[in-house]
């Protein structure tokens, strides 16, 4: 079973992202609303996956995927962005700190099931 972690500040939207995964098959999920939260969830629970909003209190999520590329348990952690920030510049920035994946928000619901199984999938062959 792999765990992804959905990190936003809306519960709608981490319901909407939750529903649109559930048909990928050996998934369960995980949600938080920031990423002071996200940090204690890692420390508790197996991570495969993250969706990270960027714009967040307590702790924005380039400063999440600062720390994530930063510590060494964490630092090949597939990570999405999931933000309302189609600017190229934010794109620029947040591919440039580590992430994996930028995507906007609204998503498009197919391309988000592509994109999490392509990265699950690249998940499971390392650790083969």
């Amino acid at each position: 079973m792999r765990t992804i972690l959905v990190v936003d500040d809306s519960s709608t939207i981490r319901r909407m992202v939750i529903a649109t995964l559930q048909s990928i098959p050996d998934v369960k999920f995980e949600e938080v609303g920031n990423g002071l939260e996200a940090i204690e969830r890692l420390a508790v629970t197996s991570v495969h996956l993250m969706l990270l909003d960027l714009n967040m209190p307590d702790m924005h999520g380039m400063e999440l995927l600062q720390f994530l590329r930063s510590h060494p348990a964490y630092e090949s952690l597939p990570v999405v962005i999931l933000t309302t920030r189609g600017d190229d510049t934010s794109r620029a920035a947040a591919l440039s700190a580590g992430a994996t994946r930028y995507m906007t928000k609204p998503f498009n619901p197919a391309e988000l099931i592509d994109v999490v199984k392509e990265l699950l999938q690249g998940v499971l062959e390392k650790r083969k």
